[in-house]
């Protein structure tokens, strides 16, 4: 008897693990960033509480009846924690999809989710996601609907290419009811210490941020570098943009630098858009400073300001926050 015993807890302690292995199920993942800023417009001065862009998100992928063939979804919500409201709505959508993987073949999906464009800047912006996002100067920060997106398995372990077309899905006389209305792509480059990338936008829906009031479809290009060197980390972006068929055309331009010192990252980033028509000008300057407190946990500091030479006005930030990673 004691035998018998002694062969099934020993046969337990193999199947379960095995089954239990088997299927690991989706990924809940998420971030909280909060900061309290005191923003300054020339006409106001106020603190606020800012979720900058805190998220909850599910995504995972599922083995198929096709040798090396994975479905892979994910739904991606931005989650407002200073005051649970955002447009009125506890959850607004980030980046949903679903589609197929194959290790060869690379990857399709469909659904809402940022353009090759978008993604094409990589980690050069230092400031994502709070007042000193590049987005507050150039056009191409886009996450539009109805997307498709190809993109190639990863060429000598270092190059992938991405090409997403957006269908109009408008009818009558002059829509825009084609496949293909809008075109993002790109051609990036990363061997873990040198970054690179390409990318176009054809007739996206969009507006040039130095002259917002012309066409609503714009025509971009942009090309990004980021060097990775020891404790430093030097980036650079030019972008040319025009409507695509008004006369209005925008230059841009940003550069940007962090050094690590143990578990403080000192950063800074500087950055301006030109516009031919209207002479606008706008810049964006921020420094800033992370601290290190776990693995996936952070404070920060950072001042950012942003200009409008003709429009002569400027928003001075001055925030400090934290951000906690986390995923189960």
């Amino acid at each position: 008897m004691k035998k018998q015993l002694l062969a099934l807890a020993v046969s337990s302690m193999v199947v379960i693990p095995s089954v239990a292995l088997a299927d690991t199920g989706p990924t809940v993942y998420g971030k909280v960033n909060v900061s309290l800023e005191n923003q300054d417009d020339g006409d106001n001065d106020t603190w606020k509480l800012q979720s900058n862009s805190s998220r909850l998100g599910v995504k995972g992928d599922l083995d198929l009846d096709f040798e090396n063939v994975k479905a892979i979804y994910k739904a991606e919500f931005e989650m407002s924690v200073d005051d649970g409201d955002k447009d009125g709505q506890t959850f607004t959508q980030r980046n949903i999809y679903g589609g197929f993987s194959h290790a060869k073949a690379g990857t399709l999906i469909a659904g809402k989710f940022d353009t090759p464009m978008k993604t094409s800047q990589g980690k050069v912006d230092q400031f994502n996601d709070l007042q000193g996002d590049i987005k507050n100067i150039m056009a191409g920060d886009n996450r539009p609907s109805n997307i498709i997106q190809y993109s190639t398995p990863t060429i000598a372990d270092v190059i992938k290419v991405n090409l997403a077309l957006i269908p109009g899905e408008e009818t009558g006389d002059d829509a825009d009811d084609g496949v293909a209305d809008a075109i993002s792509s790109s051609v990036v480059f990363d061997n873990g210490s040198f970054y690179a990338a390409l990318a176009y936008d054809s007739e996206m829906s969009d507006k040039l941020e130095a002259d917002p009031t012309g066409d609503d479809k714009v025509n971009v290009f942009r090309a990004t570098g980021m060097a990775r060197i020891s404790n430093f980390e030097l980036g650079a972006l030019i972008q040319m943009a025009e409507e695509d068929e008004g006369d209005g055309e925008d230059t841009s331009y940003l550069v940007s630098a962090a050094v690590k010192l143990d578990r403080v990252k000192l950063k800074a980033q500087y950055g301006m858009t030109e516009a031919d028509t209207t002479d606008e000008e706008l810049t964006l300057m921020a420094l800033g400073a992370d601290y290190k407190l776990a693995k996936s946990s952070k404070a920060f500091a950072y001042v950012s300001k942003v200009e409008a030479d003709v429009a002569d006005t400027e928003d001075t930030t001055f925030g400090i926050g934290f951000e906690h990673k986390f995923s189960l």
